[in-house]
């Protein structure tokens, strides 16, 4: 009989023309689920019968509570290796077992360094108006060349933002808990104090991990410091900004503007207010979505399948 197998958020259905299925195809009975599923009680809902889950990244949760109401549930995949949205300990607990993917890329950071380019030159704004029947421009902006660019986390995808931002002239400075005059001094970029970072920047850029101690690491502190001409960046995770800290930021005016890729509840609701303002880009969590990206998470997807279904699975996350 054939495995049920759920592959989750396909928002773009591609999952299945992403990666060769053959390996696998006979043995499972494959849906796919292009629309998100909504909160824990539709989940369950709709997969209490797999017994494999392919889960896209974050986009929904896998709770203590919602795993221990999937009685058929044995494998739990993730596409990369880091989800924190699945409780992995409740997953040991009920002995399913889950894997993650491998990943091609930096594709975020250049999602960050478009979100600038929109906040200044106003790209895409141009675009519409002109398709919109408009005559010609409407907008001025300033150029990234001599900017500074402040980057929170320099891992690898600061360390690439910082690489891209260089080569349009901008000045780079960095900082993070963990973060050392010598790390700084190798990538080639200045090091600086926390408050320095959002003094002195004229776009800060969030590349650090959601944690117990990220989470809230940019509030109403941190928004008091920025220069009122300055722009942030998130394209790492909503909650590591304060989110009413950065709301009353933007609707005072008090720094210019922020580029979103992420945010505390995704897909973002239809209400919320980040969607009426002028002076934030916003863009649905673009940041991993790339055809080279889905490419290499779905051949995980299906080495994963394929080395459970013959008992030697790989890339166990614990």
């Amino acid at each position: 009989m054939a495995v049920r197998c759920a592959i989750l958020d396909d928002y773009q259905n591609v999952a299945l023309k992403s990666a060769d299925w053959s390996k696998v195809k006979a043995d499972l009975d494959i849906k796919v689920f292009n629309a998100h599923l909504g909160g824990s009680a539709n989940v369950i809902a709709a997969l209490k019968d797999f017994a494999i889950i392919v889960a896209m990244r974050e986009r929904t949760a896998f709770p203590r509570a919602v795993i221990e109401a999937l009685p058929n549930l044995k494998l739990l995949i993730t596409t990369g290796m880091r989800n924190a949205s699945i409780d992995s300990e409740a997953a040991k607990a009920r002995g399913v077992t889950l894997c993650g993917t491998g990943s091609f890329g930096r594709p975020t950071s250049g999602v960050a360094i478009g979100l600038m380019l929109e906040l200044t030159r106003h790209i895409g704004h141009e675009n519409a108006r002109l398709h919109a029947g408009a005559t010609w421009q409407s907008t001025i902006g300033p150029d990234l060349e001599g900017m500074t660019l402040g980057v929170l986390g320099l891992g690898n995808l600061g360390q690439r933002t910082a690489t891209i931002a260089k080569a349009f002239g901008m000045k780079v400075i960095a900082w993070s808990q963990n973060l050392t005059p010598e790390k700084c001094e190798a990538a080639g970029v200045g090091y600086v104090g926390k408050d320095d970072l959002f003094r002195q920047s004229d776009f800060i850029t969030i590349h650090v991990v959601l944690s117990p101690r990220s989470r809230g690491i940019v509030g109403a502190h941190e928004f008091g410091l920025m220069k009122p001409s300055a722009y942030l960046i998130n394209t790492s995770r909503g909650p590591i900004v304060d989110e009413p800290a950065m709301l009353a930021a933007l609707r005072e005016r008090r720094i210019a503007g922020a580029g979103l890729d992420v945010f505390d509840v995704e897909p973002l609701p239809l209400d919320h207010p980040l969607r009426k303002m002028d002076n934030v880009v916003l863009t649905p969590h673009l940041g991993y979505v790339s055809e080279q990206n889905y490419r290499g998470y779905f051949a995980g997807v299906v080495e994963d399948i394929r080395g459970f279904l013959d008992g030697k699975p790989v890339r166990v996350l614990t």
